[in-house]
């Protein structure tokens, strides 16, 4: 057995309120402010060393757990709930291991927790599992930046056979064996990653759209501000979804005014990507959203990568066919993606590829993108408005994987200032220029974070 294995010692989440600089409008939801969970993960390896690691992730009940039956408040503290009680059950236990393996191992155990809270607090509702695999995403984190630190070695360098007992036949099937992650993943970081900018539905597009009341703090507060200063080409545009109108003409907008800016700035790349967040009734209307945007503006249409989740997340309620939407462009399954099972339900029905999140869990995000690459579709990694050690976790997935062209980050944009310790070190990554964010602060053992030169606070537990 690998020296190299780990047991748990303690594993303690931190929760902190963060409010936003500006509301996110996704789909449905307006997020103004958002519980921000850090998890310390305490480890042993075989040889007797004892180490930390750390993870993050904002709780986002808005995104995972939107219903109506219950306020945010009840919501967060469900999701505060869950994340403790699965801390205390990664905590007991107590089998060395890797952490791909106490991934797999623990992972049975999300849904029986899940359902215990939502039986004591007695809701109306429970938590969808997607819920769960959130609160779990900062430990699973933490393991995995802590099983580097405690064995010295970055641990995107520990998923080959030197460090893992058995290859991915274990996890994902016949299909993969003799196949470790060590061959889907990059040996090094990639320098520089192109970072998507958020269009959110209520931002503002042009400077002289914006009122009086808004953040006076020398940030941007409108989308040609944002281009102009860090010099971004690829753009997510949030879409209604529920008014086609509006949505082909927010999206000729947006291409148009970053087609002038850049321009300008004598840039000739541009990209753009396209979510509803669940809220079309069909995939008939985003097949109707396409062909208009194509007649309307032809190079937006060009300059359109893929769209994102344009139907309900529940992929079997109604089993909508989407490959009159795919024969257009690629659409990339988000929400509905909680498992394998899901994602073989996805291309049965016709969707292009997967987004990848760190809030669905480390280990799920390696694993998933290994199956894309051996199914060759393509996989994006996209965003919880990942804030800190978060948005350095993302990024560093990202510039260790092979996205479709970038990794979406938008903090920067809602809740800048909760990156600012970590942007002491990691400022090029906190910030964004030319469009991209270099990962050469990204070093050292474990994920790279460096959390001995981060003064933040709990940090120092």
């Amino acid at each position: 057995m690998p020296d190299t294995d780990i047991r748990l010692i303690e594993v303690e989440p931190y929760f902190a309120d963060e409010r936003a600089r500006e509301p996110l409008k996704f789909g449905a939801s307006v997020m103004d402010a958002v519980t921000l969970c850090h998890v310390r993960a305490r480890v042993e390896n075989r040889r007797g060393k004892v180490a930390d690691g750390w993870g993050a992730i904002f709780l986002s009940d808005f995104w995972a757990f939107p219903t109506p039956r219950l306020e945010h408040a009840t919501r967060d503290q469900v999701m505060r709930r869950v994340t403790r009680a699965l801390c205390q059950r990664f905590a007991d236990y107590q089998t060395f291991a890797h952490p791909l393996d106490l991934f797999w191992e623990l992972e049975r155990e999300f849904a029986r927790i899940n359902a215990a809270i939502y039986a004591e607090m007695r809701l109306p509702e429970p938590m969808p599992f997607l819920g769960a695999l959130v609160c779990a995403s900062p430990i699973d984190a933490a393991i995995h930046d802590a099983f580097g630190v405690v064995n010295g070695i970055s641990t995107y360098v520990g998923y080959g056979r030197d460090f893992v007992r058995h290859d991915l036949s274990a996890y994902l099937g016949a299909d993969f064996r003799n196949k470790y992650l060590s061959d889907f993943v990059r040996a090094e970081f990639a320098p520089t990653v192109p970072i998507f900018h958020l269009v959110g539905g209520l931002d503002k597009l042009r400077a002289s759209e914006v009122s009086a009341d808004a953040p006076r703090d020398g940030r941007p507060n409108a989308l040609e501000q944002w281009i102009e200063q860090d010099g971004v080409f690829c753009l997510k545009v949030k879409l209604r979804g529920t008014d086609l109108a509006w949505d082909v003409e927010r999206t000729v907008a947006v291409y148009r005014i970053a087609r002038e800016i850049l321009t300008r700035q004598g840039r000739r790349e541009l990209y753009l990507s396209a979510d509803t967040n669940e809220q079309c009734e069909s995939p008939e209307y985003i097949v109707e959203y396409l062909n208009r945007l194509r007649e309307r503006e032809p190079n937006a249409y060009a300059a359109l990568l893929y769209i994102e989740q344009p139907t309900e997340r529940d992929l079997s309620a109604h089993r909508f066919d989407l490959r009159a939407v795919a024969r257009l462009k690629p659409v990339i399954v988000d929400e509905s993606l909680t498992g394998f099972a899901e994602m073989d339900l996805a291309l049965e029905l016709g969707w292009s590829g997967v987004a990848l999140k760190t809030c669905k869990c480390h280990t799920m995000a390696l694993l998933t993108a290994a199956r894309a690459e051996v199914l060759k579709i393509p996989y994006t990694i996209q965003d919880l408005t990942n804030p800190g050690l978060a948005l350095l976790h993302s990024v560093g997935l990202g510039a260790r994987l092979h996205p479709l062209m970038g990794v979406e980050a938008n903090s920067r944009q809602y809740y800048p200032d909760t990156s600012l310790p970590e942007a002491a070190v990691h400022s090029d990554i906190v910030r964004v220029k030319n469009g991209v964010v270099s990962t050469a602060s990204l070093r050292g053992a474990g994920l790279g974070y460096q959390v001995d030169r981060i003064q933040r606070e709990i940090f120092r537990q």
